[in-house]
């Protein structure tokens, strides 16, 4: 066997030798002989060329496809990266909205709270003070509320607190940079009254409910639903004309007046102070007022 395959290397040594060096040759006779058959028959070369283009065709179809697949895998990678930017600027954006969203309706909060105070107008040479309320003491047994200005606002113990629409209260304790305000609706408090209509004096007392109740009439007065109820000014506590609220129910329980202000909504109030003493006494040596 070994004998018989170097024969056969001897003799397909040459042959393969004489391929090498005639092979190129042979291919530019070939083409020359194509471009001449060509010109000679174009439609036969025509049809040829369409058969062979039609032979290969699915062989270049399915080696194309690998390519396109891998160029639509990278346009796709490219388009996700890109949404995923995008996405990110978005919630950057829509965080940034909300925060400016939170402070236009917090502006827009304060805004309106002033506005209101606006609509209860104070006597000439009142002075006021604008406060916040910071906080809610109040109880079962005691209505109050703090509120954001003191004695270096100028805040002093009696002083009635207002909103636009009318009285809240008056101001119970006074410290350095904050005031304890109790609210009408407290079972302590006691605020001369008239029936605005027929100027008949009463008082208003607390509950500690939604309502308050108007007491001490004469015997031959009834007050009637829808009555408005303002501060007297009688005993010098509180100043004269200031809305506190309507007469709602008249019944064998007593006469309910509704107030104007509900407490629940309250944030910025005014502190009025009208220079009156009346039960507000001077402690002897001391500058500070006491009840």
């Amino acid at each position: 066997m070994n004998d018989r395959e170097r024969s056969i290397s001897r003799i397909a040594a040459p042959v393969r030798t004489f391929a090498q060096k005639f092979a190129y040759i042979g291919l530019i006779v070939a083409a020359a002989a194509l471009m001449l058959v060509g010109k000679m028959e174009p439609a036969a070369f025509e049809r040829a060329r369409a058969q062979v283009t039609d032979a290969i065709a699915p062989i270049l179809d399915a080696v194309s496809r690998p390519l396109d697949y891998i160029h639509d895998a990278v346009g796709e990678g490219k388009s996700l990266l890109a949404l995923r930017e995008e996405n990110a600027r978005l919630r950057i954006a829509q965080d940034h909205l909300l925060q400016w969203q939170a402070i236009a309706r917090k502006l827009e909060t304060e805004n309106k709270a002033l506005r209101d105070l606006l609509n209860f107008v104070p006597a000439v040479g009142t002075e006021t003070v604008s406060a916040r309320v910071i906080g809610d003491s109040g109880g079962a047994f005691a209505r109050t509320m703090i509120l954001s200005a003191g004695s270096r606002e100028g805040v002093r113990k009696g002083q009635a607190v207002i909103t636009g629409a009318g009285l809240i209260g008056r101001v119970q304790e006074v410290g350095l940079r904050s005031s304890r305000l109790l609210l009408l609706a407290d079972l302590n408090s006691r605020v001369p009254v008239v029936i605005e209509s027929s100027r008949v004096r009463g008082v208003v007392a607390g509950t500690n409910g939604e309502t308050l109740r108007l007491v001490h009439l004469p015997p031959d007065v009834v007050a009637a639903p829808g009555d408005r109820i303002v501060t007297s000014g009688h005993g010098g506590a509180l100043p004269p004309g200031i809305p506190v609220g309507i007469v709602a129910a008249v019944g064998e329980a007593g006469i309910e007046v509704e107030p104007f202000v509900d407490p629940a909504r309250l944030e910025v109030v005014q502190v009025l102070d009208y220079g009156l003493d009346g039960i507000i006494e001077f402690k002897a040596g001391r500058g500070n007022k006491v009840k």
